[in-house]
């Protein structure tokens, strides 16, 4: 199972005549593992990773990191507010932190007020919520093992004679 998740990571286009002839196993064997694991929701969803700077709509959204510092719910601890948040259609991803806040959210405007609402009249006003800090990304180099910058010129330093 293992040696399938890893390449439908790296290429989750493979069929599975692909991965069967890659493996060694048979395709009916690779198309019920594949079901196995998607059925146990460890295979959530295939996407399509498109590189921010080459896409002209995403290339006009704001980003924003905001750490949060929370009080935790009797029975629920940070579920219940984690759950709320990640509600927001703006939140691309939130995270469980250790360290001096207790979540980090990732959201995705279409400009800067549109950022700044969401954080001063969406998530502050949470119950719970004992603070914000907003941090805005100004450009994605690496995400999730890809590399989005391109190296375009030649670093080495020329020599005169």
């Amino acid at each position: 199972m293992e040696e399938i998740l890893d390449l439908l990571r790296q290429n989750a286009r493979l069929s599975a005549e692909d991965i069967a002839a890659m493996t060694k196993k048979s395709v009916a064997e690779v198309q019920a593992i594949i079901k196995k694991l998607e059925d146990d929701g460890v295979i959530l969803k295939y996407i399509a990773v498109v590189n921010p700077e080459k896409d002209a709509v995403a290339r006009d959204k704001v980003v924003a990191e905001i750490q949060i510092q929370v009080q935790p719910q009797r029975e629920h601890g940070f579920d219940a507010l984690a759950e709320r948040i990640y509600r927001f259609p703006q939140v691309k991803s939130l995270y469980l932190m250790s360290g001096g806040y207790d979540l980090k959210v990732l959201i995705e405007g279409d400009n800067l007020k549109d950022v700044a609402l969401f954080v001063s009249e969406k998530l502050s006003t949470l119950e719970g919520v004992r603070s914000t800090k907003t941090n805005f990304v100004l450009k994605t180099y690496k995400e999730n093992e890809i590399v989005y910058v391109e190296d375009e010129c030649d670093r080495r330093e020329g020599v005169q004679a």
